[in-house]
């Protein structure tokens, strides 16, 4: 006789994420609506991870059998009524399929241990970091003061995302005080700049930033917004597993941007 799959309620994993994440503390912006989006019936068995709750991510998670999809983007950005065209197929895709979802944003950015920042420090070789980079009243970012190499840190980072990061070189050839932001950060360059380091690595950032990295002497990494932001969901969901017995699987779908 084959052994039954394991079964966790939904409501413990959602109290254990919120408490971890500090949910309810971290201050974000409105449409991030942090926590559980969209509950399920019959509990969880099967985790799903995606850095985006979009028709593909979601669709993709039901053929894996997932019945919770914990992402980092959630479903309620902008206003999402009227529930009508595509809008109302991908509500009925996630009632009809029993999927929960569980967003978290700023909360899994910051978190010590499993957030995107640290996770991406961890993956790069850099010690000791420090809270950095004030957003919403709080420090979101790294940062770490370490002697490294430019096109060390740059060789590190192709490692880490499996591709070769952009790079404008306004900065020294040796990095000494290196910034992490991960996501779409490089709009605030100069908010880097002026908290102290000479190294900004984040994942992307408009145009006008190449003369102002040069204008500001800092160097700048954009290693991508999804690539950079694919850890902590990564690391969200196998901390669950290990800890409710749950197997999980990621959804990889990378945006290129």
């Amino acid at each position: 006789m084959s052994k039954k799959p394991t079964s966790v309620e939904l409501k413990a994993l959602v109290l254990h994420c919120d408490k971890l994440l500090r949910t309810k503390e971290i201050r974000d912006w409105d449409g991030a609506v942090n926590g559980l989006q969209v509950g399920n019936r019959r509990g969880v068995s099967r985790i799903a991870a995606a850095v985006d709750a979009s028709a593909w991510t979601i669709a993709e998670a039901l053929r894996q059998n997932a019945n919770l999809l914990i992402v980092h983007h959630g479903l309620f950005w902008n206003p999402s009524h009227p529930w009508t065209g595509k809008r109302l197929d991908l509500i009925r895709t996630l009632i009809e399929g029993d999927l929960a979802v569980y967003s978290s944003h700023l909360p899994l950015d910051l978190h010590p241990q499993l957030g995107n920042n640290r996770q991406l420090c961890d993956s790069l070789g850099l010690k000791r970091p420090i809270p950095f980079f004030e957003a919403k009243g709080q420090r979101i970012g790294l940062r770490i003061d370490q002697r490294i190499r430019r096109d060390d840190l740059a060789h590190r980072l192709k490692t880490a995302l499996g591709v070769q990061p952009v790079l404008l070189p306004g900065g020294p050839s040796m990095c000494r005080k290196i910034g992490i932001v991960t996501g779409g950060a490089g709009a605030e360059l100069k908010q880097a700049a002026e908290e102290g380091v000479d190294t900004f690595i984040t994942g992307e950032g408009p145009h006008w930033t190449f003369a102002l990295a040069e204008e500001l002497g800092v160097n700048v990494f954009y290693g991508g917004h999804y690539l950079t932001e694919t850890f902590g969901v990564r690391a969200l969901a196998s901390h669950l597993s290990e800890r409710f017995g749950l197997p999980w699987v990621f959804i990889d779908h990378p945006s290129g941007l």
